[in-house]
């Protein structure tokens, strides 16, 4: 694959309740595309983006199983016949979302009757895949933590994307946010774990990543490095014990 040929479109938006980034990413207007964690209520402003820019989405890749994340998995892999991707310990929640819920997010659904089934196409991600899809190349790393089968998906953007200060994009789903990191107090969730991700799968990362994670605002690996207590912590060798965000 050329990576001088080759632009990086990406277009992300905040969707439902719980405000989790979805992520449409493509080489182009008029081209193929990929989906990113589609949750509760995303599917009106993938339409959207895939209207304007002629787009067809082509796979629905998921960072983790949290219903946040994977609500609309479903609908959108079968309105475009687009295959999904998801790391094998998370695929139960697929079908069965609220084994991995809090329970202040199970009350924000009460009242609601609701049924979960995959899409047609599921395959399963593995770490260190190299991932090729829609003309792009995705490196996904298995960051488990936040829950078991989490995963993030980098791919090359440098000079391809018109910013030479740029190596990579992560979206880092709720492994790393801006100034914190996600939390590890719901079922399959481990903090000793999260740790031992941040450790092997962030640190050694340069300083040029930009980072697209599943809530809040964009940031770079330089940045959080810098920044951000827990992965400061991990540097000076300390715990990172402190309070972490999430569903």
């Amino acid at each position: 694959m050329n990576r001088a040929s080759i632009t990086v479109f990406i277009a992300g938006f905040p969707a439902g309740p719980w405000g989790t980034n979805c992520y449409v990413v493509s080489t182009g207007p008029g081209n193929e595309c990929l989906v990113i964690d589609p949750g509760k209520d995303s599917a009106a402003g993938v339409d959207q983006v895939v209207r304007e820019n002629k787009l067809k989405p082509v796979a629905v890749l998921v960072t983790h199983g949290h219903i946040d994340h994977m609500w609309c998995v479903a609908p959108v892999a079968g309105t475009y016949d687009a295959t999904a991707w998801v790391h094998p310990s998370d695929r139960h929640l697929l079908t069965d979302p609220m084994a991995g819920m809090s329970r202040e997010s199970t009350q924000m659904l009460l009242g609601g009757s609701y049924e979960w089934a995959e899409p047609e196409d599921v395959r399963e991600l593995s770490d260190l895949q190299e991932l090729e899809v829609a003309g792009l190349r995705f490196t996904v790393d298995h960051t488990p933590g936040h829950t078991q089968g989490s995963v993030t998906f980098r791919t090359p953007y440098g000079e391809a994307g018109g910013q030479r200060d740029i190596s990579e994009v992560m979206f880092s789903g709720d492994l790393l946010f801006a100034g914190s990191i996600g939390r590890t107090d719901l079922p399959g969730g481990d903090h000793a774990t999260m740790l031992r991700s941040l450790t092997d799968k962030v640190l050694p990362l340069a300083d040029d990543i930009v980072v697209l994670p599943g809530h809040g605002e964009q940031t770079s690996i330089g940045r959080e490095r810098a920044t951000n207590p827990y992965l400061r912590e991990l540097l000076e060798g300390g715990s990172a014990g402190r309070v972490t965000r999430g569903l």
